[in-house]
């Protein structure tokens, strides 16, 4: 299956590939997949997490297995079924499923938040819920999986303190994260860095709505001089954000920076393409700070 469908710059949407288990609909964003393969056997991990079936290594790259159905509702699954093999957060996995069923390119914009209601905003592995072909597809939130599975892989927030003390800044950081978890970690780490003034929104469209109301009031300079995105949120997605900002005549200078699971080759040159001033994958939080650091030095020249 071919899983480098290209998508214009910008355009808001993502291509999800629908998968299926225990009868259920489940997605993935495209651009974490490398390959689908049948299942096969791995060697297990001695004392590893429960959820991990095992390690292999097709064409000279060792692969961790992960048990999807373990991950979700405690069962085990068959030496049957299909391996997604992914790449993200630089790191090479492979989730065990069911079956696969399609590629659907669809709109940030119709991806639905799940609510509190349904799912503790910071506990949830679910990164939004889509119809269709009328069936409501559950898009999972891989990289909270694997960071449940093994911390190590999510935010190294202990880099902080690596970079000694610091004084404090006023400078107003824009912030979007759709993840409650990983917007809460960001913003703690950026305040332990020194950082005070942050704002905080959940997804592209929210972040563009400050900007514009900044905009209106005449405080844009004042209130965003850094902008810090996700690429992966409901409703819109960084790229389109970054294009907008890039677009709009009194934002197009502000600094942006791209932190995202998402940042491989591809990803990098859309990035860059559409204006981003760096791009850094998530577990790189000191790195994020560094470079917080060079870009706001570089506006006080």
């Amino acid at each position: 299956m071919d899983t480098k469908i290209l998508l214009e710059n910008g355009t808001n949407e993502l291509e999800v590939l629908e998968f299926i288990l225990d009868g259920y609909a489940y997605g993935i964003n495209v651009a974490k997949v490398k390959e689908i393969i049948p299942y096969q056997e791995t060697v297990p991990v001695p004392h590893s997490h429960q959820s991990i079936e095992g390690i292999f290594m097709p064409r000279d790259t060792l692969i961790t297995a992960i048990d999807l159905r373990n991950c979700l509702n405690g069962g085990v699954s068959k030496p049957t079924g299909l391996f997604i093999v992914t790449n993200f957060n630089k790191l090479d996995i492979a989730f065990h499923v069911d079956s696969v069923e399609r590629i659907h390119r669809v709109s940030w914009e119709n991806i639905i938040k799940p609510g509190a209601a349904l799912f503790n905003e910071e506990e949830g592995i679910t990164t939004g819920i889509v119809k269709l072909d009328g069936k409501l597809v559950i898009i999972l939130d891989f990289e909270k999986i694997v960071t449940d599975i093994n911390p190590e892989t999510g935010l190294k927030v202990s880099e902080i303190d690596e970079l000694g003390t610091r004084t404090r800044s006023n400078v107003p950081i824009l912030i979007a994260e759709d993840s409650v978890l990983l917007n809460r970690l960001i913003v703690n780490s950026l305040k332990k860095a020194g950082y005070d003034n942050l704002t905080r929104t959940y997804n592209g469209q929210e972040a563009y709505e400050f900007i514009l109301e900044c905009k209106s009031q005449g405080t844009l300079k004042e209130d965003v001089q850094c902008i810090i995105t996700d690429i992966e949120m409901p409703l819109m997605d960084g790229h389109r954000l970054v294009k907008l900002v890039r677009e709009d005549e009194a934002a197009k200078d502000i600094p942006i920076i791209i932190f995202s699971s998402l940042v491989n080759d591809d990803m990098r040159r859309k990035g860059e393409a559409l204006g981003a001033n760096a791009q850094l994958s998530k577990p790189e939080i000191g790195n994020l700070v560094r470079i917080i650091d060079e870009l706001v030095n570089q506006r006080k020249k």
